[in-house]
């Protein structure tokens, strides 16, 4: 069984699946895949893109220069296509399955916790 995905980790790629993007990039398309939920710090996003790259699901895929800052982009690979594909077909089950259970069950009563 494949190792879970966190949230961040899923956006993150989710947002390299659109097109190769610089870091601001990816915090931005983060925030817009979440509606605005989720925010990535700059420690977090960084840590989230290593682990991603040792892992094989993210690349380095070149750098620019805008004023006077070094823009380093990054992409999906197969692997973290492959990857996505697959927690996507996790959480979509589980969201089935959470569905079924709630169109299954007794509403609790008014006033009840």
């Amino acid at each position: 069984m494949p190792k879970r995905m966190s949230e961040q980790s899923y956006l993150v790629l989710l947002a390299l699946a659109e097109e190769p993007r610089h870091g601001y990039g990816v915090v931005q398309a983060v925030l817009a895949l979440s509606d605005g939920d989720v925010r990535l710090g700059a420690g977090t996003l960084y840590g989230i893109l290593d682990r991603l790259v040792a892992a094989g699901q993210a690349e380095a895929s070149g750098e620019v220069v805008v004023d006077g800052r070094l823009r380093r982009y990054y992409r999906l690979t197969d692997a973290g296509h492959e990857a996505l594909t697959a927690e996507t077909a996790r959480l979509r089950d589980l969201a089935r399955r959470a569905q079924r259970v709630l169109t299954a069950a007794p509403r609790p009563a008014l006033g009840q916790a």
